[in-house]
């Protein structure tokens, strides 16, 4: 991997993209918790799946945004980081929201939609360009 691979103009768009996705991720699992919070009293709506699940969840959506950052400064490790987490991320929370009554439905509507970031950023991390820029060499 060259500095020029990683200040190209298509490789600065991919991270510029990643960083997006994954601050809206981060931004939106966060705000899940705050809701959490907020619904408390509401044992229905706020179950004790909802906290750990909420917490994990918004845990790794900001060691996901580290990734990212590091990946834009060309550490490989980060770059693997974020492929894998990601992708295992996105495994989980389809598994998860659709599992019936495990979750309540604003989580899920919630989750559907990190599903939905999380999708763009597995397919870009996982592109052809990002990962030649990242091939052993």
């Amino acid at each position: 991997m060259t500095t020029q691979a990683i200040t190209h103009p298509r490789s600065q768009a991919a991270f510029r993209s990643l960083r997006t996705l994954v601050t809206a991720y981060a931004g939106l699992s966060v705000a899940t918790l705050g809701v959490a919070y907020l619904l408390r009293g509401h044992t229905a709506l706020v179950t004790s799946t909802v906290w750990i699940r909420g917490g994990i969840v918004a845990l790794a959506s900001l060691l996901m945004l580290s990734f990212v950052v590091r990946s834009a400064r060309g550490h490989r490790g980060a770059f693997r980081r974020l492929r894998i987490t990601s992708a295992l991320m996105l495994v989980a929370i389809a598994v998860i929201a659709s599992l019936p009554g495990f979750l309540p439905v604003w989580m899920r509507v919630e989750q559907a939609l990190c599903g939905v970031l999380l999708l763009g950023v597995v397919a870009i991390a996982n592109g052809r360009h990002l990962r030649g820029v990242f091939a052993a060499g």
